[in-house]
């Protein structure tokens, strides 16, 4: 059985609602997901088995603001942009790429223009790769992340200077 992104969601939702729950721990297949609430580093973490590929290990994402925060896992979310440059910001937890496939050019490079609708990166979660628009018109001055780190909700991902 395959979970969604969705589905890790709904589960993550459920749990948090259980507060006479401190930690859980589901297995299904080859997916494991570790929940522990108030303990040290605070995680949620969901992973594919060691024997997966490290790219391939996704993140579950807390279900709302209420639920326990999920572990950096790349670069610092302290990469704050200078003034007049937008941050694009991750939406999800998930695996960073920069590139449509691993021989590929990459979506953007510095000094680089962009257009709003244009595809910056990519962002794995649970095998469901999500495209991620500059949302806005400018040159790219700054890429965050290494291409295949893990990233946690609201990382910054690229620094864009805009028109």
């Amino acid at each position: 059985m395959d979970l969604t992104h969705k589905d890790v969601r709904e589960i993550l939702s459920i749990i948090d609602g259980a507060e006479h729950l401190n930690e859980i721990e589901l297995v299904m297949g080859g997916f494991r997901l570790h929940v522990v609430r108030n303990g040290v580093g605070g995680g949620v973490a969901a992973r594919m088995p060691a024997a997966a590929e490290p790219a391939a290990s996704p993140q579950a994402p807390p279900a709302a603001a209420s639920a326990p925060s999920a572990r950096p896992v790349a670069s610092s979310t302290a990469d704050t942009p200078p003034a007049g440059v937008i941050a694009i910001r991750a939406p999800m937890l998930g695996t960073f790429y920069r590139a449509p496939a691993p021989n590929e050019r990459p979506f953007v490079e510095i000094g680089q223009r962009v257009k709003a609708d244009d595809t910056v990166c990519m962002i794995e979660v649970m095998k469901l790769f999500n495209s991620i628009r500059a949302g806005v018109d400018g040159v790219v001055i700054k890429i965050c992340v290494e291409n295949a780190g893990m990233v946690e909700f609201d990382q910054p991902l690229i620094h864009i200077k805009p028109d």
